[in-house]
């Protein structure tokens, strides 16, 4: 189709025909326009009934869309519970496509493996994201006040990593204005080079033990270069670990080869395993290996496990149920296990998962991401608003971003915006005090779907420009639907 054409529905309706994924669409839960404006629970029958007028979700990277196999799977769940009770842990069902609960982590793990490109035995699917990073800290932060006490992390990074690292300093007795170091973008730029970050590492590498990053900044949408820093971090002699919560299921990983040292992640935003759910680990095998090297205050009859936490569910499976007190950990991410996981929250994650194989793997999700990612860029680009109105954060590079575009808005434009992208069924995420964050998701995300967007977006602006230059009153909702 001709590039004249780039911005009507009919060339994005094309692209959709010839997106090899599209199919995909069909298995998640899309709300409705009607859905949104509901104020009460609506009965699965009124549900579906209005389920044609899709609403546009660009949300994936705050909560991905439930797959509709999630309910399927989750009833298979409870039904077993109603009618096995506590053999659900054991007895196999005929005709069941559920793990026994038993092995409900370890068939979680085969399949986030190669989303993440990690050995299975190097993932485990336990507890939460800032959970994990604490535990992965306790295992790993070993601060010396004379040598390496200090860690490293982005300035503005999520709160709860901030939280994680500052706590842990201070757990350890130490100050985090000596032994919190933040990385920070130059002024005036919104995203920090790989050179700049390299730069602070060199400065600080003699007495840094850790280095905490994040996969993709949640703010900006950028993508560090993950192996780049890790090897230089390592080089270093610092210990590296990422956080993978806007980018695992969103680019392709490979934490193995990369020889990232430990990593976590959350399941609720590209894995579409539900708010809240349960996240995951990774630890490089040769950071949890068992071994009889140790001296006699490190072994557990005779072996070796690194200083960590310990818990029943980590405790080797043969011995689990001997109910010994002698912690015999299963080599590898599970030994870092605690408490026994959700059977819910990873019966959850599972039914997504197997949407993800049927996907064919990241390679083929990037490909689409790409694509769909690009043409929300050049849409974007060609608005009249672009850079009068609105500026985008993220980094034009697309190998140094995700299914993420960042849109910083002109002061005093954010609420109305969200306001007439709500009530145009749109909905994308906010981040105080101007910014939106607009996320493709190539599994259930498409190309018409970002025409709907730009073009909602496009109303919204028009709306709250005129809003703010005073012509019209932003309480008068009736005015700005008429200006629209």
């Amino acid at each position: 189709m001709a590039t004249q054409d780039m911005q009507s529905r009919d060339y994005a309706a094309a692209l959709d025909q010839h997106d090899p994924l599209h199919h995909l669409r069909k298995d998640f839960c899309i709300p409705s326009r009607a859905d949104l404006r509901a104020t009460s629970l609506p009965d699965l029958e009124s549900r579906d009934a209005a389920s044609s007028d899709e609403s546009v979700y660009l949300c994936g990277n705050s909560l991905g869309l439930q797959p509709r196999l999630t309910a399927t799977r989750l009833q298979q769940y409870l039904t077993t519970w109603a009618t096995q009770g506590v053999f659900g842990h054991f007895k196999p069902i005929d005709k069941s496509p559920l793990p026994i609960w038993l092995d409900v982590d370890s068939a979680a793990s085969m399949s986030i493996a190669p989303i993440v490109g990690a050995h299975v035995s190097e993932v485990n699917i336990m507890e939460t994201l800032t959970a994990n990073l604490h535990l992965l800290m306790s295992a790993f932060y070993r601060p010396d006040i004379n040598a390496r006490h200090k860690i490293i992390l982005e300035g503005k990074a999520f709160p709860s990593d901030h939280y994680a690292v500052e706590s842990q300093i201070l757990h350890h007795g130490l100050s985090p204005a000596e032994s919190m170091i933040t990385i920070d973008p130059p002024p005036g730029e919104a995203t920090i080079t790989t050179s700049y970050i390299l730069s602070v590492i060199k400065t600080h590498a003699s007495t840094t033990a850790v280095l905490l990053l994040p996969g993709i900044q949640f703010y900006t949408g950028q993508l560090l270069d993950i192996p780049t820093i890790t090897a230089a971090a390592q080089e270093a002699g610092i210990f590296v670990i990422w956080d993978l919560a806007h980018a695992v299921g969103n680019v392709p990983l490979s934490l193995h080869d990369w020889n990232v040292d430990a990593a976590a992640w959350c399941s609720y935003k590209y894995l579409n395993a539900g708010p809240g759910a349960i996240g995951g680990m990774f630890v490089h095998e040769r950071n949890s290996q068992i071994s009889s090297t140790a001296s006699a205050s490190e072994n557990i009859d005779g072996k070796h496990f690194v200083n960590r936490f310990s818990g029943w569910w980590g405790n080797d499976k043969s011995s689990r149920f001997a109910m010994e007190n002698r912690f015999q950990p299963i080599p590898g991410a599970a030994g870092f296990q605690l408490s026994n996981p959700s059977v819910l929250d990873i019966t959850s994650l599972n039914a997504s998962l197997e949407v993800f194989e049927k996907a064919g793997g990241m390679a083929a999700l990037r490909a689409k991401s790409l694509k769909i990612t690009a043409y929300l860029e050049s849409l974007l680009e060609a608005s009249p608003h672009f850079e009068k109105v609105f500026q985008i954060l993220t980094p034009k590079d697309p190998q140094q971003r995700g299914a993420q575009i960042s849109v910083r808005l002109n002061d005093g434009l954010l609420d109305i915006v969200m306001k007439e992208l709500e009530e145009r069924g749109v909905v994308v995420d906010e981040r105080r005090p101007d910014v939106i964050r607009v996320a493709p998701a190539p599994l259930y995300n498409s190309f018409v779907d970002v025409y709907e967007f730009m073009k909602a977006f496009s109303e919204a602006l028009d709306a709250a420009q005129k809003a703010k230059d005073g012509s019209v009153d932003p309480k008068d909702t009736k005015e700005l639907e008429k200006t629209t």
